[in-house]
């Protein structure tokens, strides 16, 4: 630390400060200032203290106390609250942070099965005053933030002293810990591919990696049923759906009812005749699964077939001569919505599980 930076010093990015020369009162709040400074990739400053100075930060912001009391220059206390922490009692949030964490996931039976897990975050579309909303995003947001926090607060912790010191804190505690981050990262991954979604993550990706990598590389195995290869994300899964279990049944499910509502949604909007028919057929069929409950692969084998239908614009009012012809077959829809009086009734492809939609007469 120099006295040149002291003033007239505003880097956002910085974020570590090694002081290493006695300061005081103000000297000593101009130093810290250096790494307080807001960024959208930092959420805190270090100040690594080689001298044993920050002691004196109580005694400073005592000072700030007394001249509030005098109402000078409009200070407010509160403004200094959480200010400032050691680094070595962070730990302590751990407990609190892998509950709230778990919390999310309350109901699920084995909490080792990524199955089970992801079935929890995994998109549910529901019509909500004629929309189809997704009733898990605000579920997923708030996992995507828990995690954040508990993975911030295991890094700090694996980097301090204290953390392996006290007694209350257990080899098997450290070690739930790692494998909690490790299990919830590996399901992070698999829920942004299965939703698209891209979350401001990035920013701690590399810091993860590197914790996992120097701390969580040793973990145990646990075997469990239907166990999601996340080692295979991405690649063809050349498991039969005859051999899923029920959980990842539902969940295939639920992820082909997402495209299919994202497709009706957004890539129907130059043919609104067909995203009216396609959006009708597909409450249709949302009520025919929720009859098959008990049923989960033929509820995914009936939503696959009717994906299908929706990748080929299949419907009873448009002429096969149209078929994958995208504009002609919007266009003859337009005049379709502009001659009929009613909209056109519209059915489903026959379903090869032997549930059949009835075909509308033609006659």
């Amino acid at each position: 630390m120099v006295d040149k930076l002291l003033t007239g010093f505003d880097e956002p990015q910085n974020t570590v400060l090694y002081i290493d020369k006695p300061l005081k009162q103000h000297n000593l709040l101009q130093a810290i200032a250096r790494v307080n400074r807001l960024h959208k990739k930092k959420k805190f400053g270090l100040l690594i203290d080689y001298r044993g100075i920050l002691a004196e930060l109580d005694t400073t912001l005592a000072r700030y106390d007394q001249l509030a009391a005098q109402n000078v220059g409009g200070y407010d206390p509160a403004d200094l609250v959480g200010l400032y922490s050691q680094m070595s009692s962070e730990y302590r949030e751990l407990p609190a942070l892998h509950k709230a964490l778990w919390a999310i996931f309350d109901g699920v039976k084995n909490k080792s099965d990524l199955e089970q897990l992801r079935s929890v975050l995994m998109p549910r579309m529901t019509e909500e005053n004629g929309q189809m909303v997704d009733a898990n995003l605000k579920r997923r947001d708030d996992f995507y933030e828990a995690l954040t926090k508990f993975a911030t607060c295991l890094k700090v912790a694996l980097q301090s002293l204290a953390f392996f010191q006290d007694s209350s804190v257990t080899e098997k505690d450290r070690r739930t810990y790692k494998e909690t981050l490790k299990q919830l990262t590996n399901l992070r991954q698999m829920i942004l591919q299965d939703t698209g979604e891209r979350i401001d993550f990035d920013q701690y990706a590399d810091q993860v990696k590197k914790l996992l990598d120097r701390h969580v590389a040793g973990v145990r195995v646990q075997d469990s049923s239907g166990v999601y290869a996340v080692g295979k994300m991405g690649q063809k899964n050349d498991e039969a759906p005859e051999d899923w279990s029920e959980e990842k049944a539902r969940n295939e499910t639920d992820l082909i009812r997402t495209r299919i509502t994202k497709t009706i949604e957004h890539e129907m909007q130059d043919d609104p005749y067909a995203k009216e028919a396609f959006s009708a057929l597909l409450r249709k069929v949302i009520e025919q699964t929720e009859s098959l409950f008990d049923h989960p692969l033929k509820q995914f084998m009936l939503f696959q077939e009717f994906e299908e239908q929706v990748a080929r614009r299949k419907l009873d009012a448009i002429p096969p001569v149209f078929e994958g012809r995208r504009y002609a077959q919007g266009y003859y829809g337009v005049l379709l919505q502009t001659l009929s009086d009613k909209p056109e009734t519209e059915s489903l492809m026959p379903i090869r599980t032997g549930l059949i939609w009835p075909s509308r007469s033609t006659a």
